[in-house]
């Protein structure tokens, strides 16, 4: 079933996200994680032409538990994904599903103007983007 109008990412984005600096230690971000209630933390730029990078639990989990690592001697540009693909605030939703599916993501910054409005995942898709048409 098609949206009969167009919903862009900006539509169904939730407007609240972490944000932390690459130097914080992997044991300051899980604490800034826990404190939010979130799984995933934005890792901000270090200058205007830098790249926004992002920390997932399931990094923290690969990268730091599994081997053993101490979060406390971790930083998180040590295991942060960078450059993060992000998608547009005005992008029509089914791209970005497209897009996600294509890269094997589920979640990304939703960015305009360089700036970080928010973070789209399939779940805000499927249940802001697609609700009101069923």
């Amino acid at each position: 079933m098609k949206p009969s109008r167009l919903i862009k990412n900006s539509d169904v984005m939730k407007d609240s996200y972490v944000m932390v600096d690459g130097l914080h230690t992997v044991a300051e971000a899980i604490k800034l994680a826990v404190g939010n209630d979130v799984s995933m933390l934005l890792v901000n730029k270090r200058h205007e032409h830098d790249e926004y990078g992002m920390v997932l639990m399931s990094d923290i989990a690969r990268k730091v538990l599994a081997k053993d690592k101490s979060p406390e001697r971790v930083n998180v540009y040590e295991i942060m994904i960078k450059p993060v693909l992000s998608v547009h605030a005005d992008m029509d939703i089914r791209y970005t599903a497209r897009l996600f599916e294509r890269f094997g993501i589920n979640k990304a910054p939703v960015i305009e103007a360089g700036k970080i409005l928010g973070v789209v995942t399939y779940h805000d898709i499927v249940l802001k983007g697609m609700m009101p048409h069923l």
